[in-house]
């Protein structure tokens, strides 16, 4: 059964960069015709999906966050990673990872909280 599972720092200070790594198991990520999505939701708020990358490397990226974001997988581990740079406030979100691409979203992590405070 596909598992993904996200982790990295749950504190980061304002303007610094925001890590997050999320590793998948009982598939893989080069697998054709997948995409492995990042969505957060800040408190209070909708959810709201970050950027993608696909089986073949390939990316995307949400035009609100273009500039702040990437995204990078390393296969030999099966993981894809999460880059959020300058970070505020209202970056706050428990942050997702997840397998598909816009309201086709099948497998998710259980989400982990990231607190952007100094």
């Amino acid at each position: 059964q596909m598992q993904l599972q996200e982790s990295g720092p749950g504190l980061v200070k304002p303007s610094q960069t925001l890590s997050l790594v999320c590793t998948v198991s009982g598939a893989s990520i080069t697998t054709s015709g997948t995409a492995w999505s990042w969505i957060r939701q800040p408190p209070g708020k909708g959810l709201e999906w970050m950027t993608l990358i696909y089986h073949d490397g390939s990316t995307g990226y949400s035009p609100s966050l273009k500039s702040r974001t990437s995204v990078s997988r390393d296969t030999s581990k099966n993981q894809f990673s999460l880059q959020l740079s300058s970070v505020t406030p209202e970056d706050t979100a428990v942050y997702y990872c997840a397998r598909g691409h816009g309201s086709y979203l099948d497998y998710w992590g259980q989400g982990t909280q990231v607190t952007v405070s100094s």
